[in-house]
């Protein structure tokens, strides 16, 4: 690093500084969505740094972690962690005490020992903390196969281990859509009621979703983040800002389904149907959706269902369940009942309930072993409830089913912070640089994964995430999958703007993905929207991973692209849930909103003027197919139209956004803001007022452009 005059100022506070940071995967700095450089400031990367555990107040304590870093690999006998893929030969490289002995060998997930062969390896000695070290080279036969093993090591009777993943080359479950492509309806659960519904929509409405859309040929349902909240009222809207990504919410469960529900007492029945009558008037009513009004009376018709005995039989499933999760269910439980008891700011969160190991946890844990029973058993409850969600969708002849969605992250004092707080990273949260949508940044209020700590603990967080997720999935949807190989982190205190990226292992995250995903028989899609480096669609290709494509957002060079020119492997709709649905989109609902809420950095003209120029470039390619006439000025027909030319790509999926089915113009979800817009509280609706699950199969709208979709790709097919 060199001044004008030629002058070296690597060994300077802040030359050191940028190389620490170079060493640690951050960034110093990153290529925005205008196109240009941007440097990153020195407080962002001492932030940063912080959060991955160096001291960089000094010049002294610079140098210190820079040697650290450097050394870091040296420390261990075995690495972290080590992840390949099937059919490649693997290396391991081991560090022991200069001309000591050392043997290696893994142990296959279901018992067999393979031993390593040892390699030539030059690398000069290296002294680390006083002791001289060698490296030696170990290599392992390619034909282990995929799963999680064990890799062993011995050297002069110091034994150590460390995790060992086996993942596939390539998704094999992508193969299955190079054949036939399928289109899906994508919907916001909780916003799709029936007449049933207890105000919000719940599991068994994502039932009768799939059964009607497989019935009109849909190969998928895809839906928003079923991730657990808050355990009581309040909870949390955003179904992006969990308290878990591991479990689900009991708010969608349906509470007449349970079997036990069944039988309740005469007086208790009566109860819970007094409470499910005031809320299902919710459901054809105009106002905001009521979570807590929705979950509060659901709690207490499950807490009186909970005390209905049960039958042997269920009572071996509900034990079986809770062996299976075990510890994660347990500690989750947990956190429930504490969650109850103490706000989130109380002290002993820091002190007697830092962690689920501490004396007062264990004395929780005894006084209030039914709540935890009854929190578990939610759970199952959630588990039964998927499961009949995708065998239902299977049975109706869809392809795929239902696909679950995954959050980024979740809450900064939710259940995952403190159950997995070895492995997350404090005094940072994650989110987004600027970009064209929203100009100031995003900060999503949520601690990342810390890179090293999750290697070191095998992966297995992550792990146990993902098999909850995939187990009643026939796909997966990462949000923003970008962030399994590198994420935005801002330190605690600054803005949205003032952070820099963080890179992590994405062999290994996108290949534990694949290989869980394989074992679930499902599909991934990543949504790869935003600023990314240039190869990473390619990469994810090569892994069999799905990418996503929204009409509005792909360019080339000249201009919008040519249905031919959009990927094969990918989902493409015209539109997401950031945005207004179609016909508010087609309306300049979007920047309406942003300047409404001050979140435009230049003129509203400017930005309408640039909005309107996009579309029409966009609806001239649609006019040009045939597809839409020149002075067509029906909304409808211009919404169908745009949705006729997504089949014309070779897209293996297609979405179709059930709020553009039924005529719905309001935004979901207005990235940037919290309280300022209502969002993920609007109800599906039309026109002419709410929609339901059961108008859907008389709907002229929804009918109308299914029917556009299921035709257009049996053509173009």
């Amino acid at each position: 690093m060199a001044d004008e005059m030629g002058q070296d100022h690597t060994d300077t506070a802040d030359g050191l500084l940028r190389k620490l940071a170079a060493a640690r995967g951050v960034s110093t700095s990153f290529r925005g969505w205008d196109g240009v450089e941007h440097p990153v400031a020195a407080s962002t990367l001492q932030g940063v740094l912080a959060a991955l555990g160096d001291s960089t107040g000094t010049t002294d304590e610079l140098q210190s972690a820079l040697r650290e870093a450097e050394l870091e690999a040296w420390h261990r006998l075995l690495p972290a962690s080590v992840v390949s893929r099937k059919g490649r030969e693997i290396h391991v490289a081991v560090h022991v005490p200069h001309g000591t002995g050392v043997s290696v060998w893994a142990v296959t997930e279901d018992g067999n020992r393979v031993d390593a062969r040892q390699r030539d390896n030059w690398t000069e000695p290296r002294e680390v903390h006083g002791v001289l070290k060698g490296q030696a080279s170990f290599a392992l036969p390619a034909d282990l196969p995929l799963g999680w093993h064990t890799l062993y090591a011995d050297a002069g009777g110091e034994l150590a281990e460390c995790t060992l993943v086996i993942t596939p080359e390539r998704l094999e479950t992508t193969r299955r859509l190079t054949a036939e492509r399928h289109w899906g309806l994508t919907a916001q659960l909780y916003s799709v009621r029936s007449s049933r519904s207890w105000g919000i929509g719940d599991f068994s409405d994502l039932v009768d979703l799939a059964a009607i859309a497989g019935k009109d040929g849909a190969g998928f349902v895809l839906v928003n983040p079923l991730h657990a909240g808050e355990p009581r009222p309040p909870i949390e809207d955003s179904p992006y800002l969990p308290t878990t990504r591991r479990f689900f919410n009991p708010l969608y469960i349906r509470v007449e389904d349970v079997p036990e529900y069944g039988y309740l007492d005469p007086e208790s029945r009566a109860e819970i149907e007094k409470n499910a009558a005031v809320l299902h008037v919710a459901n054809t009513a105009d106002g905001l959706l009521d979570r807590n009004s929705s979950y509060g009376a659901k709690l207490r018709a499950l807490e009186l269902i909970f005390t209905v005995p049960r039958s042997p039989g269920r009572v071996r499933l509900f034990e079986n369940f809770c062996a299976a999760e075990g510890k994660g269910l347990d500690d989750f439980a947990l956190w429930c009942v504490l969650a109850e008891r103490l706000a989130p700011s109380a002290p002993e969160w820091s002190d007697d309930a830092a962690s689920p190991d501490t004396p007062y946890c264990d004395a929780v844990r005894e006084e209030q072993a039914d709540r935890l029973q009854f929190y578990r058993w939610m759970q199952w409850i959630c588990d039964e409830q998927l499961a009949t969600a995708q065998r239902t969708a299977k049975a109706c002849g869809m392809a795929i089913g239902v696909v679950h969605d995954l959050a980024v992250g979740v809450k900064t004092v939710g259940a995952d912070a403190w159950m997995l707080q070895g492995v997350l990273a404090r005094g940072v949260t994650v989110g987004a640089p600027p970009d064209v949508f929203n100009q100031q940044g995003q900060n999503w209020t949520q601690p990342p994964w810390h890179p090293g700590r999750l290697a070191a603990a095998g992966y297995k967080p992550y792990r146990d995430m993902l098999r909850t997720v995939l187990r009643h999935a026939g796909g997966i949807r990462v949000d923003h999958i970008l962030g399994l190989f590198r994420l935005w982190w801002i330190p605690e205190g600054a803005g949205p703007d003032q952070g820099t990226y963080v890179y992590y292992d994405h062999e290994a995250l996108i290949g534990i993905l694949a290989l869980e995903a394989q074992r679930a028989g499902a599909t991934v899609v990543g949504e790869d929207l935003g600023v990314f480096e240039p190869w990473v669609r390619d990469y994810l290709t090569e892994r069999g991973i799905l990418g996503t494509s929204i009409l509005w957002f792909e360019h080339g060079a000249s201009g919008p692209l040519s249905p031919e020119e959009y990927r094969q492997q990918c989902l493409t709709s015209v539109n997401t849930h950031d945005l207004p649905p179609t016909a508010g989109y087609l309306a300049g609902e979007h920047v309406t909103l942003r300047e409404s809420l001050g979140l435009l950095l230049r003129p509203v003209e400017e930005e309408r003027a640039q909005a309107a120029a996009e579309q029409e470039a966009v609806l001239a390619l649609v006019r040009e197919r045939g597809l839409l006439p020149e002075s067509s000025g029906d909304v409808q027909r211009t919404v169908e139209a745009l949705y006729a030319f997504t089949a014309l790509t070779p897209s293996a999926l297609l979405g179709v956004a059930l709020v553009d089915a039924v005529g719905e113009t309001r935004t979901q979800n207005q990235p940037g803001t919290d309280t300022e817009h209502p969002n993920w509280r609007i109800p599906l609706a039309g026109p002419e007022g709410p929609v339901l699950i059961d108008d859907l199969p008389r709907d002229g709208r929804f009918n109308s452009l299914v029917g556009i979709v299921r035709e257009a790709l049996k053509t173009s097919g």
